[in-house]
């Protein structure tokens, strides 16, 4: 008999949250140990990966059967996806052109506070040039790390909690 991914479900969710903790984890370390200031995608982005790391931990400790795997795979490819959406949309702010790129908006603190949260939601997909920013790590963009972490967590969270077709 071979064994499947979704043999080892439980283990693999686990992982998967475990690379989502370590991801914030170094997050936080660029952002107070290296000085880097996150800019409000960048902020959306981490809180894309709190939440596919948490439906991976549940999912983890729910370790469930066909339909609850299911449900943990829609929800993984969800948080995914969003991740994915927003790391696009700051690598196509940072491939503008420098006279295209928008204005420095206020900060998210600023945006939540004054602004309903529609409105604030708004001007941070609108983006700003903050988000425009390169920062690199080992010479790659921050955003296509993430983009890449997004896909490969979302892919993996996908594959180990869709149940195979029974025979």
């Amino acid at each position: 008999m071979t064994t499947t991914l979704v043999d080892h479900r439980r283990g693999l969710n686990l992982v998967g949250f475990a690379f989502c903790a370590g991801l914030l984890a170094f997050a936080v370390y660029l952002e107070y140990v290296q000085g880097l200031e996150p800019c409000p995608l960048c902020i959306f982005q981490r809180i894309a990966f709190v939440a596919l790391g948490l439906v991976l931990l549940v999912a983890g400790l729910h370790a469930p059967r066909r339909w609850g795997g299911r449900v943990y795979a829609v929800l993984a490819l969800l948080a995914a996806a969003l991740g994915v959406g927003l790391a696009l949309r700051q690598l196509w702010l940072q491939s503008l052109p420098p006279d295209q790129v928008p204005a420095c908006g206020p900060g998210l603190g600023y945006m939540l506070e004054t602004f309903p949260l529609t409105q604030a939601l708004q001007m941070v997909l609108t983006g700003s040039g903050e988000c425009a920013q390169v920062d690199r790590f080992l010479g790659v963009s921050i955003p296509v790390w993430t983009l890449a972490a997004f896909v490969l967590v979302g892919v993996g969270g996908v594959l180990v909690n869709w149940p195979a077709r029974r025979r």
